[in-house]
């Protein structure tokens, strides 16, 4: 058995398969991802305000969408294929399977908890893949908030 998948393995990072690849993955960001600030920026200039990266302490727990439009209530997150296993580009992993499967999965499981956290709440939630234009992306939160401001109107 290779020493990193011992016992407790579950909770070790995996060793990194070269220099290179470390510094891959330590430049990852959280938040403001190409994608996201491309949707940001896209939005702005049409004329939508929103909060980025806005913890919001619902009843049930937190949630961190990477945008929040608070008085419509719509909460944007833009996922990116693998970390959030997209179903048209996500895959298994090749290598540290047994490291990066349940942290996938864990990924897509916190993913169904936030979105059921905010719909609980009476938010809306939309979710957009990094592979989707921009074009697709803006229209998707456009028609959430178009949504959004008809229902509250309704009320």
């Amino acid at each position: 058995m290779p020493a990193n998948q011992g016992v407790g393995a579950e909770r070790r990072q995996p060793v990194p398969v070269s220099v290179g690849r470390a510094r891959n993955l330590a430049a990852i960001r959280r938040s403001n991802t190409k994608p996201e600030l491309a949707l940001r920026s896209a939005l702005h200039r049409r004329g939508w305000r929103f909060r980025k990266d806005h913890r919001l302490d619902l009843p049930e727990g937190r949630v961190r969408p990477d945008l929040a439009f608070t008085r419509r209530r719509v909460a944007v997150f833009v996922d990116g294929c693998f970390w959030h296993v997209c179903p048209v580009h996500g895959r298994e992993p090749t290598s540290n399977e047994w490291y990066w499967t349940p942290k996938l999965r864990r990924n897509v499981e916190r993913d169904r908890f936030a979105d059921t956290l905010l719909q609980v709440a009476g938010w809306t939630v939309v979710r957009v893949w990094e592979h989707q234009t921009l074009e697709e992306a803006i229209q998707l939160v456009e028609d959430a908030l178009t949504q959004a401001e008809q229902d509250q109107s309704a009320r």
